[in-house]
């Protein structure tokens, strides 16, 4: 059924896209702007380097060829690597700088489902270890890392993780390192992820880590919603990132801005900053928007508006923990609408598991400045659920123009408040007394 459901929704959301952008929004904003598309003179494609979409041919050899083609051949302008119709199974691979992955519409790029040869990599520094085992991980099935100038597009063919036998390795808790993502670029910076269906990634599907300038755009990401982990996009310790007009439906976070991991993301120091995400449909037995847990670099200056969600867990989740340290703000969320959906907002200081026992417990996350404003809810079984660290109080909290209505029967969901301040201006049903200070009105001072 939900393979049925997600086929019906690729191809009207494919199919009237232009149709739903030009008419509910009118005059199209866009950060996509801040990387444009390359052109590349020189195209190759994988046949020539032996590639068979035949569905059982296992094809790395080809793709590590032509890819070895275009990082050591150098054309003027890079080069574009062309994977016509057909389903081409093969292991993990590396991108190269300047260069375009292109999938023909009908093209399948299909993991191999064989665990036993996929390499290891060591932990993102960040994080110190892998994220679900100690030690190093899984590689990501396609892979960057130091690259620039990357896009991978097409006319809307498919990378499929065939992520259901890593699935069971984790319920049956036979993991030996932290799963693979689907795709992973890391330390790059220019990169174009547009026009491609995401199918069954081993674990979060895509995940830029310490980048800058990144546009993900017009993509589908769909998994079953009982798959773990599989996060649509992780944005971790990364800047300038454009995420826009895209269907996300999988088993955990459709997007979660991410910057490290306790003391391993305190040391590292980077934040994630300038992350906008815009028109995005989709559902998730988890959060919709979600900043954290892992947030120990930081985040701040995220935006996220025009978002639909439907048959959720959480609306909007900021989630931290004790330990963290960073600094969560300025986070602005509006025209924000969910249907059947179980807690609409939900603010929370005790959420996260840790990477070790050396966790520092005087390292206080601080979350500041968080702006909700525009949102209607319909079938929320609770409106909001925020509560802050004693001693270190989550301030600065603006809700503005913000309808939760209930489940069937008289009484509205409930708000549940602890060791935060706000202001609040037309939210019904009406918040918890910390959220009705006039004293923190300076939060709300644009929207009054």
């Amino acid at each position: 059924m939900f393979r049925a459901l997600a086929s019906v929704l690729l191809c009207c959301f494919f199919l009237e896209a232009s149709f739903w952008v030009h008419f509910s929004y009118g005059d199209l904003t866009t950060c996509s702007g801040i990387v444009p598309m390359t052109e590349r003179g020189d195209k190759i494609s994988i046949t020539d380097f032996g590639g068979v979409g035949d569905g059982q041919t296992l094809n790395t050899i080809a793709f590590r060829k032509a890819i070895y083609r275009i990082q050591h051949l150098r054309r003027r302008g890079g080069t574009l690597l062309f994977v016509p119709s057909g389903v081409y199974l093969t292991d993990s691979f590396n991108l190269t700088s300047h260069m375009t992955l292109y999938l023909a519409r009908g093209a399948v790029i299909k993991a191999t489902q064989d665990t036993s040869n996929w390499p290891l990599i060591a932990p993102l520094p960040s994080y110190g270890r892998g994220r679900e085992c100690p030690g190093g991980r899984y590689m990501s099935f396609i892979h960057g890392d130091g690259l620039e100038d990357v896009v991978i597009t097409g006319e809307n063919g498919t990378i499929d993780g065939q992520g259901d036998i890593w699935w069971n390795m984790w319920r049956q808790r036979t993991l030996q390192f932290t799963r693979p993502s689907l795709v992973e670029l890391v330390n790059s910076r220019g990169m174009v992820i547009s026009n491609v269906i995401f199918r069954n990634s081993p674990f979060w599907n895509i995940h830029p880590g310490y980048c800058s300038d990144v546009v993900i755009r017009y993509v589908t990401i769909v998994a079953p919603p009982d798959s773990p982990n599989t996060d649509g996009i992780d944005p971790d310790s990364s800047s300038n990132v454009c995420i826009e007009d895209s269907f996300i439906s999988t088993g955990d976070d459709l997007v979660a801005v991410k910057s490290g991991w306790d003391e391993y993301g305190i040391a590292y120091g980077r934040p994630s900053s300038y992350i906008t995400v815009r028109r995005v449909t989709g559902s998730t037995p988890f959060a919709g928007v979600a900043v954290g847990s892992e947030t120990s670099g930081g985040v701040e200056n995220v935006l996220a508006e025009n978002i639909n969600l439907y048959n959720s867990g959480v609306g909007v989740h900021i989630k931290t923990n004790i330990g963290r340290g960073g600094v969560i703000k300025n986070i602005t969320v509006s025209e924000l609408f969910m249907e059947n959906v179980r807690t609409g907002i939900k603010v929370a200081g005790d959420t996260g598991d840790h990477p070790d026992n050396n966790f520092n417990p005087n390292a206080l996350p601080y979350v500041k400045d968080l702006t909700l404003k525009n949102i209607w809810g319909v079938n929320v079984q609770r409106a909001g659920w925020m509560h802050g660290i004693e001693n270190a109080t989550f301030t600065g909290i603006c809700l503005s123009n913000v309808t939760l209505q209930g489940t069937t029967g008289p009484r509205p969901p409930s708000w549940n408040c602890n060791a935060i301040r706000g202001a609040a201006i037309e939210v019904s049903p009406r918040p918890c007394a910390e959220l009705a200070s006039v004293e923190q009105s300076g939060s709300c001072a644009s929207h009054s």
